[in-house]
C-alpha cells in the first residue's frame, strides 16, 4: 500500500505534481481566450462567422495530425516525452502570438493551424509522462488529479477573462497572456521534468538504439484487438461528452425554456453548466478512488450506466410540465459524475494495454478518439436540434439507448482481455 500525503492525496512522483502545475497554468491561459477569441475576430477584426468557423475547423484537422505525430515522437528515442511536450507548448505559444497580431483571415488561419499542432502534440506527451511516473495502484488518481488541474485552470481562465474584458476591453492582451502561460509551462518542463521514456524497450522487435520506423508502433497498435475494441466504445464516450457542450445548451435554450416556468431563465441555464464544471472538479478525485477497486472495463460500465441515467433525466426535463429546472439540475449532476468516472478509467485502461515502448502511440489513439467524438457530437446533436420538439426530445432517449451498445462492447472487451494477446 502506497503512502498518502498529509492532505490524504496519493504520494506521487514530484514531477507529476509539477506537471499538474504546468497544466493548470496553460489551461488558465486557454480559458482566457476560449470564448473571447471568436467574438474578437468577428466583431473587432471583421471576419465573417463562416470564416471563423472554417479557421476553427482547420485547427481540428491539424490537431489530428499533431496527435499522430505526438504519439510517435513521444515513443521515439530521438524525441521522447519531454521534448515532445516542450515542442507542444512552444508551438502553442507561437500560435497565440500570431493571434495577437492577426488582422486578416490568413493570419487567423495560420494561428489555428499552429494551435492544432500544439494541442495535438501536447495530449499524448503529457498523458504518457503521467503513465510512466504513476504507480499502477494510484494511476486512476494521478490521471484524475491532472484532469482536475485542467478543469480548475480552464474555469479560472474563463472567469478571469470575463473580468479582464469588462475592465479593459483589450482582447489582444488575452492572447499575450495565453502565450505567457505556455512559456511558463515550457520553463517548468525545461527545469523540472526529466525524460520518463523507458530506456529499454519492452518489445524485443523494437529494441534498438535507433528510432523505430515512423509507423511501426501504429501498425502494432492496430493489431492489438482489445485496443481496437475499446476504440469503438471510446469514440461513443467522447461523443457523449461533446453533447454536453455542443448540444445541451441549444436544447435548454430552444426547447426546454420555451415551455418551462418563468424561473428557467438563460441566467439559470448558464448556472447549470457552471455547476457541471464545479461538480466535476469536486468529485474527480473521490470517484477515481472509488472506481480503482474495479477493473477498468467494469469502471467504464459504471460510467455508461451514469450516462444512460443522465440522458434519461435530460429527456424528462423536456417532457414534464413543471419542475424542469430541478430535473435539469439532476441530469447535469449525473452527467458530471459520468464524465469524471470515464476519464481516469479510459486512460488507465489504454496504459494497461500498451507496451512501455508504445505508450505514446496508444495514448495518442485515446486522444484521437476525443477528436472523433468532438466531430460526431456536434454533427449529430446539431441535426437533432434542427428538427421539431418531438425529435429533439426523443434524441436523448435514443442516446440513452445507445449505451446498451457501449455495455455490449465493454463485455466483449472484458472477454478479449482474458484471452491471449494477439498482435
Amino acid at each position: 500500500m502506497l503512502k498518502k500525503t498529509a492532505l490524504g492525496l496519493p504520494s506521487l512522483d514530484r514531477q507529476i505534481w509539477i506537471l499538474m502545475l504546468g497544466r493548470l497554468l496553460s489551461q488558465m491561459g486557454t480559458g482566457f481566450v476560449l470564448f473571447a477569441a471568436p467574438v474578437f475576430f468577428v466583431n473587432q477584426v471583421g471576419l465573417s462567422p463562416a470564416a471563423v468557423g472554417l479557421g476553427l475547423g482547420c485547427e481540428s484537422i491539424t490537431g489530428v495530425f499533431g496527435r499522430i505525430f505526438g504519439g510517435s515522437m513521444s515513443d521515439s528515442p530521438r524525441w521522447g516525452r519531454r521534448k515532445t511536450l516542450m515542442m507542444a507548448v512552444l508551438v502553442s505559444a507561437i500560435a497565440d502570438l500570431v493571434f495577437a497580431v492577426s488582422n486578416n483571415f490568413f493570419t487567423f488561419l495560420l494561428g489555428n493551424l499552429l494551435m492544432g499542432v500544439g494541442v495535438g502534440l501536447y495530449w499524448p506527451s503529457s498523458e504518457t509522462i503521467v503513465a510512466d511516473l504513476a504507480p499502477q495502484e494510484h494511476r486512476h488518481e494521478a490521471f484524475a488529479l491532472n484532469r482536475l488541474a485542467d478543469s480548475v485552470g480552464l474555469s479560472l481562465g474563463v472567469v478571469l477573462s470575463g473580468a479582464w474584458i469588462a475592465a479593459t476591453g483589450s482582447f489582444r492582451a488575452l492572447f499575450i497572456v495565453d502565450a505567457v502561460s505556455f512559456l511558463l509551462f515550457w520553463a517548468v518542463a525545461y527545469r523540472a521534468i526529466t525524460e520518463s521514456r523507458p530506456k529499454a524497450m519492452a518489445n524485443p522487435s523494437l529494441a534498438s538504439s535507433r528510432a523505430p520506423a515512423p509507423w511501426q508502433g501504429w501498425s502494432e497498435a492496430w493489431r492489438d484487438r482489445p485496443l481496437r475494441i475499446f476504440v469503438a466504445a471510446n469514440i461513443l464516450f467522447t461523443t457523449y461528452i461533446a453533447f454536453i457542450s455542443s448540444t445541451l445548451p441549444i436544447y435548454f435554450t430552444n426547447f426546454v425554456s420555451q415551455s418551462a416556468s418563468a424561473n428557467f431563465t438563460p441566467k439559470q441555464i448558464s448556472a447549470l453548466f457552471a455547476a457541471y464544471v464545479a461538480l466535476a472538479a469536486l468529485t474527480q478525485l473521490p470517484i477515481a478512488r472509488f472506481l480503482k477497486r474495479f477493473a477498468n472495463p467494469q469502471a467504464l460500465m459504471i460510467s455508461a450506466g451514469c450516462w444512460a441515467v443522465g440522458f434519461c433525466l435530460i429527456w424528462v426535463t423536456g417532457t414534464v410540465a413543471t419542475g424542469q429546472l430541478a430535473w435539469a439540475a439532476a441530469g447535469i449532476a449525473v452527467l458530471a459524475i459520468a464524465t469524471v468516472s470515464y476519464t481516469p478509467a479510459a486512460s488507465s485502461l489504454v496504459v494497461g494495454l500498451a507496451p512501455e515502448a508504445l505508450r505514446g502511440v496508444y495514448l495518442s489513439v485515446n486522444s484521437l478518439c476525443w477528436a472523433g467524438g468532438y466531430f460526431f457530437g456536434p454533427v449529430l446533436g446539431g441535426w437533432a436540434m434542427n428538427h421539431d420538439r418531438a425529435i429533439a426530445n426523443g434524441f436523448w432517449l435514443a442516446i440513452a439507448a445507445s449505451l446498451l451498445g457501449v455495455l455490449a462492447i465493454l463485455q466483449i472487451l472484458t472477454k478479449a482481455l482474458t484471452e491471449p494477446v494477439q498482435l
